[in-house]
């Protein structure tokens, strides 16, 4: 069965709590202070059996404009309000305010009901008012709604109320089961032998007796342990319900109202949101950057500070893109509706849409490019808007599950969506284990940066192979990591636009051809080190005879060295690679008959000093030629053989 929740709203003692209790016979007033003063203080909770026998939640609010932070927290996930107005005072201040809170948060259908008419003996008066609440209704969602005459003393008019909301529950869209739970606490308390309990309006997914939550922003984890809805045990909770949950093992004093209750993984603490905002033309004054306000989404309320990113000052009336900074961090999601108040004196002033959960800050600088890019997210379907946090993830990516959180897009139609761009190649997969996306656009942007990188180097250094890998990887931004650098480095070698030798990267292009000037340079070089055999200088002596200038003779020596001409043992020590390799044969020859070798009996077979045959057999050992063990070198075991 569809669910729906009534939300009253209107001014101090209208008769909403009356009305409520004549409809239902529930007294939504159960604390003693309420009772004392004779005012609703705090959210009070009913239901109705309608006369098609559906059953309709009710939230009934506090009138009290000192309240109003708690009518706002009831307003939160109502599908239809009852605008109620006493039929002897007619449209007051809260009758004003409460419209203006339902209308911020989307409430798109309700009536009015005019109260307390036993206390109206003129019936042209019921008619002067109801032309007075027409006016007053122009323009907003309850323009043209049913206006009900009731007397909760007398009884009268229950019935077409009835049968008005009857009208409206089928109205009402069903909400989607699809997707993460989520419950906005407006009640915590707890009950004896059974413990911890919160109260609220579901407002997305389905709940099992036996499931684990967590509550947001605070990341505690429960489970839940049992789950009433109007007052009847039930194994599962549905979107629109009123419902109280037991949750198991967590005290009281870790949940407060504003938190949610949500499925694992389904929420990020922020302490941002980007917004879109609509200014009350009743506004008293315009807003001005960076003004201290207090933001209500769900049934939370925080002290914030209001960044706007397109000008200084807001007018009475204005819309605008916004950054929201909180005290202290929420848990919403891309879609939820918020009310803006002022912080002194409190008053309603606006409100809007939550646009991205979790944003960077944004600079000065940045902040008009912000407000063009929430454009589009606002505008945006679920295929755009999952598009549009791909891009905007930047180099860095975004997996599949901060995808689902930031764009709000339930898991199956995510999956959806995601098949299709990457097969269109409009999103690629760069990290399959973690499921990682990234833009094509920010992909091809860094396959530009390595590039251009290599070319710059290429140019500043031509007799040089290629760039060392780690050099370039430090050309990237930082939140490209090395899965992304890798896979970056695989698209440019399957397009042949680089090429990976070891650790160093070079364009596909480049070529390493000696000038004449370096090629007597290299000649001069390669004669020093292959008459020197085993006992090679070093080489800034051999720089000492050679022509040109030093830059040139070490760009020589390592394009020598990257050609495997020369053999590097050690900083500024080369021997000529046939050297080593006639040096290496006869130690392989002499460890295969006499199993092992001593460093003198080494320094015996190369005739040379020990600055030489220590460096010499290091590089052995490091080749996994041999192995040291003790003062001796064995053939590693794979040489052994063969």
């Amino acid at each position: 069965m569809k669910q729906v929740i009534l939300g009253t709203a209107g001014h101090i003692d209208h008769g909403k709590t009356s009305l409520i209790r004549a409809l239902t016979g529930i007294d939504t007033d159960r604390l003693k202070e309420e009772k004392l003063r004779g005012i609703t203080i705090e959210l009070g909770f009913a239901y109705l059996d309608l006369p098609g026998g559906e059953r309709m939640g009710i939230v009934d609010v506090p009138g009290h404009e000192r309240f109003v932070r708690h009518m706002v927290a009831g307003a939160a996930g109502i599908d239809l309000v009852a605008l109620v107005i006493a039929a002897d005072e007619g449209v007051m201040p809260q009758t004003r305010e409460h419209m203006e809170i339902c209308d911020l948060l989307r409430v798109k259908k309700g009536l009015v009901v005019l109260t307390k008419t036993d206390l109206v003996e003129d019936p042209e008066w019921i008619e002067m008012v109801k032309e007075d609440v027409a006016d007053f209704l122009k323009g907003t969602f309850l323009d043209g709604a049913p206006v009900i005459p009731v007397s909760a003393v007398r009884g009268t008019g229950m019935d077409e109320l009835k049968e008005q909301l009857a009208v409206l529950y089928r109205e009402v869209e069903p909400r989607s089961p699809e997707g993460p739970f989520r419950l906005s606490v407006d009640r915590v308390f707890t009950m004896r032998g059974f413990g911890t309990v919160v109260t609220g309006t579901s407002l997305s997914g389905r709940l099992r007796v036996g499931d684990p939550v967590t509550v947001y922003p605070s990341l505690h984890k429960t489970k839940v342990r049992g789950i009433q809805v109007h007052g009847e045990d039930v194994e599962e909770v549905l979107p629109g319900q009123r419902t109280a949950i037991n949750l198991q093992s967590i005290e009281r004093g870790l949940i407060r109202r504003g938190e949610v209750i949500a499925s694992p993984g389904a929420l990020v603490a922020t302490h941002m949101v980007d917004v879109h905002l609509d200014l009350l033309s009743s506004s008293p004054r315009p807003l001005k950057n960076r003004a201290k306000v207090r933001f209500h989404t769900g049934t939370a309320e925080h002290l914030a500070v209001l960044v706007l990113l397109e000008q200084e000052e807001l007018a009475p009336g204005g819309e605008t893109f916004a950054q929201i900074r909180l005290d202290t961090p929420i848990a919403a999601l891309r879609g939820d509706r918020f009310v803006l108040r002022s912080y002194s004196p409190v008053r309603t002033i606006g409100g809007g849409t939550i646009l991205h959960p979790f944003p960077g800050k944004h600079k000065r600088q940045e902040k008009r490019k912000a407000a063009v890019a929430l454009k589009e997210l606002l505008l945006a379907n679920e295929p755009d808007a999952a598009l549009w946090h791909v891009l905007h993830s930047g180099p860095g990516g975004i997996t599949e599950e901060e995808l689902r959180v930031r764009a709000n897009i339930p898991p199956k139609s995510l999956d959806k969506i995601l098949q299709q761009f990457t097969s269109q190649k409009r999103v690629i997969v760069v990290d399959k284990d973690n499921r990682r996306l990234i833009h094509p656009d920010v992909l091809q942007e860094l396959k530009g940066t390595v590039l251009e990188a290599l070319t710059e180097f290429h140019t500043q250094f031509p007799l040089k192979t290629g760039m060392a890998k780690e050099e370039l990887s430090a050309r990237l931004p930082r939140s490209v990591d090395t899965r992304l650098y890798n896979f970056i480095l695989r698209q440019l070698a399957e397009q042949d636009l680089v090429v990976q030798e070891m650790e160093w990267v070079r364009l596909s292009s480049h070529k390493t051809d000696l000038s004449k000037e370096e090629e007597s340079i290299r000649e001069k070089i390669e004669k020093a080190y292959k008459d020197a055999g085993l006992q090679p200088p070093f080489f800034k002596e051999v720089a000492g005879t050679l022509p040109g200038n030093s830059r040139r003779h070490q760009d020589v020596l390592e394009w020598m060295f990257a050609r495997g001409t020369l053999v590097k043992t050690k900083e500024d020590l080369y021997f000529h690679a046939s050297a080593l390799k006639e040096l290496q044969d006869r130690l392989v020859s002499f460890l295969r008959e006499h199993g092992e070798i001593s460093t003198p009996q080494f320094k015996d077979m190369t005739q040379a000093s020990r600055k030489y045959t220590i460096p010499l057999l290091e590089y052995f050992d490091s080749q996994k030629i041999t192995i040291r063990i003790g003062d001796v070198r064995r053939l590693r075991e794979s040489r052994a053989g063969g």
